[in-house]
């Protein structure tokens, strides 16, 4: 994995890719927590109420139609060329989230990463009393703890113009302190043209920055969503034993509450049969 430094938007013509990162409120926790139960060696929270994620509906195109945005995220832009859709990218905002163009010819901004994921994600169990500095049990098996970040949480992320997506999925994984492996996760980009939802994975080489400064400011032209990255159906012996049995539970009481709706519905259509029986007339 590739050591990202963060460095101010001031100080970004170093060769290596640099980013800072600004944060919004979005991203606020509200999770059920088993903290005190130890007699699993993972502890899991979780803001859902079903395992299964919705179908959702976004249209993933393979062949999205190529328009001048994407046609201009294609062509190698000169200095001058940057300069002046910076200069028009900057014009077209209300925020301070503006562009700057460093002396080597990069150039720094901000880009606004969605999170839209299915599947729980893990970090280091806190340290308590029991653990010693390597955050270890005097068994020596390693504690994470698993939970499901927030709907729809979104971070914005000070970028320079060689940050590559697979830096920008290093980055958000590093401030959330996540242990998954980075490959889990692949960066999608979204948008909206003549009414209907395109997504396309980006390749790992890929410059963020580069396809924002060519789309502009508008959320609904271009916005870049972070998912799992599916490769096919889940490997489920890749996952611990807790893990496994957090979600036979969560299984169990979404099947329960299943039951329950579907219990109650028909109750409600048997009452209202019987009572337009009871109020007609025989004959």
């Amino acid at each position: 994995m590739p050591v990202v430094s963060m460095t101010s938007a001031a100080s970004s013509s170093d060769k290596t890719p640099s980013f800072e990162m600004t944060w919004g409120s979005s991203a606020s926790s509200g999770y059920c927590s088993d903290s005190d139960s130890d007699s699993e060696f993972e502890q899991y929270f979780t803001a859902r109420t079903s395992f299964f994620p919705k179908i959702r509906k976004d249209t993933v195109s393979p062949a999205v139609k190529q328009d001048e945005q994407i046609e201009c995220s294609k062509q190698e832009l000169t200095v001058v060329d940057v300069q002046q859709k910076v200069k028009e990218y900057n014009a077209q905002i209300n925020s301070n989230l503006f562009m700057n163009m460093n002396k080597d010819g990069s150039y720094t901004g901000f880009i606004k990463v969605q999170f839209k994921l299915a599947r729980p994600v893990s970090v280091p169990t806190p340290k308590k009393g029991g653990n010693d500095t390597g955050g270890r049990r005097a068994s020596g098996v390693k504690r994470r703890t698993s939970f499901y970040l927030p709907k729809d949480a979104s971070k914005h992320l000070h970028i320079s113009s060689r940050t590559s997506a697979r830096e920008v999925i290093e980055a958000l994984l590093k401030k959330f302190t996540v242990v998954d492996n980075p490959a889990k996760f692949a960066l999608f980009e979204r948008s909206e043209r003549h009414d209907q939802v395109y997504v396309r994975k980006l390749s790992d080489t890929e410059r963020p920055l580069r396809l924002r400064l060519c789309a502009g400011p508008n959320e609904k032209v271009l916005s870049f969503v972070l998912k799992e990255n599916e490769t096919g159906e889940v490997n489920w012996h890749a996952f611990s034993m807790p893990e496994l049995k957090n979600f036979l539970r969560i299984l169990q009481r979404e099947e329960e509450e299943h039951i329950k709706q579907i219990v109650q519905r028909y109750a409600l259509a048997r009452t209202k049969m019987q009572e337009a029986l009871a109020g007609s007339t025989p004959g």
